[in-house]
């Protein structure tokens, strides 16, 4: 099992989660973060973190698809460890659906 970043994350991006994760195994796209698979240990300490309820165990069904680009984008975002402010509009977007389809982005986002 690992835990994976679901769409509620595309822009809200809130990096409470990146700073309890015991294996840095967090990295940032322009517009929400994603967990490497191969990293993660599967404590759930980010879990709960999370202001938008974006992280998930990879064990809840229909999670395939978020797996898949977790593990994608994982490769080649830069490491993020440290928490940032988020947008200034991240509350516009908290709870929104269908958020992958109109906002998702494959831009790396700066990392640490």
């Amino acid at each position: 099992m690992t835990y994976v970043v679901t769409e509620a994350c595309i822009k809200c991006k809130y990096t409470d989660c990146v700073e309890v994760c015991p294996v840095d195994c967090f990295y940032e796209g322009e517009n929400m973060l994603v967990i490497h698979p191969d990293e993660c240990i599967d404590c759930g300490v980010c879990e709960p973190e999370c202001p938008a309820d974006a992280i998930k165990p990879d064990t809840e069904p229909g999670l395939e698809k978020w797996l898949s680009l977790n593990n994608e984008y994982a490769k080649s975002w830069p490491n993020i460890t440290q928490k940032k402010d988020p947008p200034a509009d991240a509350k516009d977007f908290d709870g929104m659906d269908g958020k992958f389809e109109k906002y998702f982005s494959p831009n790396p986002g700066a990392g640490d």
